[in-house]
């Protein structure tokens, strides 16, 4: 029996960012439904990540690739994480 691989959703975000709430809101149901893990990690808890992304909030990452930014399209994070459940 094989199993699908883990799926790790990164979210990028910061206190009081409208548009990540929005963002985790949207991929949540997909994240249930694919079994995938969410990961939030604050920017603005680290001086080189709040450098990197301080207008860019919220930042989508499937597991080491950047998937979106500021807004999320559902269908296609739906088609990115069909792909990385097979593998």
């Amino acid at each position: 029996m094989t199993t699908s691989p883990e799926i790790e959703v990164t979210l990028y975000t910061r206190q009081g960012c409208h548009l990540c709430e929005e963002a985790k809101a949207q991929m949540a149901p997909l994240l249930r439904e694919f079994g995938a893990r969410l990961r939030e990690v604050d920017i603005d808890a680290d001086e080189s990540l709040r450098a990197l992304y301080d207008v860019d909030v919220p930042v989508i990452f499937l597991g080491e690739r950047k998937v979106a930014k500021h807004r999320l399209d559902l269908a296609q994070f739906r088609r990115q994480l069909e792909r990385a459940r097979q593998g």
